[in-house]
């Protein structure tokens, strides 16, 4: 499948608790945008930008594959504010390389990987991930 042209933000963000290999966090960043290109920085949160539309292709493979587009798209446009919207990720399954949802902070131990997507054509993407 053809990567979208679409003129795209896309950021994963996740917190780093002292316990944690700061290093694993950003592992489980870049392994849910795979081979697209990004910019990492890590503070108190790990987080991972890019504007490579490209990267929502792994992104939509993932979500077909698991059977969680349509859970995906309902959290999505229930998320939808102002040109963004954004999921809640499990930190394990990112870890793996794995898109899985959360419906709640609670349901991620060590606390979601949030990815959010921010463009003007905000609907066109969310049907197409999701279609």
């Amino acid at each position: 499948m053809n990567a979208p042209e679409y003129k795209v933000r896309l950021a994963l963000s996740a917190a780093i608790s002292p316990s944690e290999d700061p290093e694993k966090v950003a592992t489980a960043l870049t392994n849910v945008f795979g081979e697209g290109k990004a910019d990492l920085s890590m503070h108190s949160r790990a987080e991972l930008v890019t504007e490579d539309p490209k990267v929502l292709v792994r992104i939509r493979n993932q979500l077909r594959d698991r059977h969680i587009r349509t859970a995906a798209r309902r959290q999505m446009l229930l998320n939808a504010r102002e040109g963004s919207t954004s999921l809640m990720l499990n930190r394990q399954a990112a870890a793996a390389g794995v898109i899985a949802l959360c419906g709640s902070p609670e349901e991620s131990p060590l606390g979601p990987v949030y990815f959010r997507i921010e463009s003007q054509e905000l609907d066109t993407i969310v049907d197409w991930l999701t279609a």
